[in-house]
């Protein structure tokens, strides 16, 4: 099962960080395949398309267009990868709202 972020782990001794986990992956909307783009709008550049199917680690968020999409009406974006960005109104986290930081 993967977790998002660091723990620090604390013991007798000094303090010591665990390794970094990997992002938790969520689905995109079933029969979709997604436009990944270099920004959270649809005026960025197309970088890939998603295949059907795919699940994408959500590593940060950050508002940006506002689009309708399976999911709903949102303006959240969600980075899957340096420099790519996919609505989260195709993508099921479960949430209308921030399920992972918020990108610098």
């Amino acid at each position: 099962m993967a977790v998002e972020g660091n723990e620090n782990v604390h013991g007798a001794g000094p303090e010591t960080l665990a390794e970094p986990r990997a992002a938790r992956r969520y689905p995109v909307a079933p029969g979709y395949r997604v436009n990944v783009r270099s920004g959270p709008g649809t005026g960025y550049q197309v970088v890939r398309v998603l295949p059907y199917g795919a699940r994408v680690p959500v590593h940060c968020q950050k508002p940006g267009e506002r689009v309708t999409g399976p999911y709903g009406t949102s303006d959240l974006w969600d980075n899957i990868g340096n420099g790519q960005f996919v609505s989260d109104a195709y993508v099921d986290t479960g949430s209308d709202g921030y399920v992972a930081v918020r990108c610098a």
